[in-house]
């Protein structure tokens, strides 16, 4: 089916590779930046900051799409993730777009097993309490729209974690990978093309997905380095506990409820980062 999607955080790790699926299934694409334009051709590229609520709508006006993603966000900006998750969300709602909100499992505290779609945010960090901040607005603003909760994001090089483990593992920066700090990595395709796939369906609420692994950052860490030819006995370990870093220590998104709505597969790490046979 076709559509016209605006994507905000388009020029991001997860951003660039919606438009890129979108693309190539033939939607027209129209994509946010806010500084620098990338160099990813055939996206109608507009620049734009989303804690300005009336450019966000006026963009939308603009654009006029029938799908809208929010991808974007900032750790350590309430004002983004938050503020601008909802002018995101009254934007769509002005021009009647489907809405897909990528949020995170920063909303959960980890005191718990596992975290399905019922349960209710309780976050331990200012990143957690903005991505759940959103949830509650974009709730009460569209009740049809899509809540997509994610855990690590990886791909085949180029995000953050792989970054960090090469740098790690040549002895460029100093630091160590966490024996206690679980999480479901997922593969940036599979989210993608799950959040699409989201996009073009009946569902909405909140949706769960991530990876069905449950890996320490650790154990993430070696599986890139053995992908990659790196030496994974060089990287540093260490116990989140022992440290006074803020924030959930294991937080395992459950996704067997999403997983069971879509036809896209949703891969662990210790599939989707074996090594390819040489």
């Amino acid at each position: 089916m076709y559509m016209r999607l605006l994507v905000f955080g388009g020029t991001g790790f997860l951003g660039l590779e919606i438009t890129r699926q979108a693309q190539l299934a033939g939607d027209d694409v129209v994509g946010t930046f806010h500084t620098r334009v990338p160099a990813s051709t055939g996206v109608d590229w507009r620049r734009v900051d989303i804690r300005r609520r009336d450019d966000v709508t006026a963009l939308a006006r603009q654009a006029r799409p029938d799908v809208v993603v929010n991808a974007a966000y900032r750790q350590t900006d309430w004002a983004t993730t938050a503020d601008g998750g909802t002018h995101v969300a009254l934007a769509a709602a002005a021009v009647g777009a489907r809405l897909v909100h990528v949020s995170s499992d920063a909303v959960f505290s980890g005191t718990t097993a596992s975290y399905d779609e019922t349960r209710l945010p309780d976050p331990t960090t200012p990143y957690g309490a903005a991505k759940a901040a959103a949830e509650t607005a974009i709730k009460g603003i569209d009740p049809t729209a899509i809540i997509a909760r994610t855990s690590l994001i990886v791909g085949d090089g180029g995000s953050p974690h792989e970054e960090y483990v090469h740098a790690l593992a040549s002895g460029a920066v100093t630091g160590a990978l966490f024996t206690d700090d679980v999480r479901c990595p997922g593969h940036v395709t599979d989210l993608a093309a799950a959040l699409l796939e989201l996009a073009a369906s009946p569902y909405t609420g909140v949706h769960h997905v991530a990876g069905v692994d449950a890996v320490s950052r650790y154990e993430l860490g070696v599986l890139i380095a053995r992908r990659d030819g790196l030496d994974h006995t060089a990287l540093p370990t260490g116990l989140r506990a022992a440290t006074s870093l803020p924030g959930p220590i294991d937080v395992r998104l459950d996704c067997v409820r999403t997983q069971s709505r879509l036809t896209t597969r949703l891969r662990g790490a210790r599939e989707f980062l074996v090594p390819s046979p040489t």
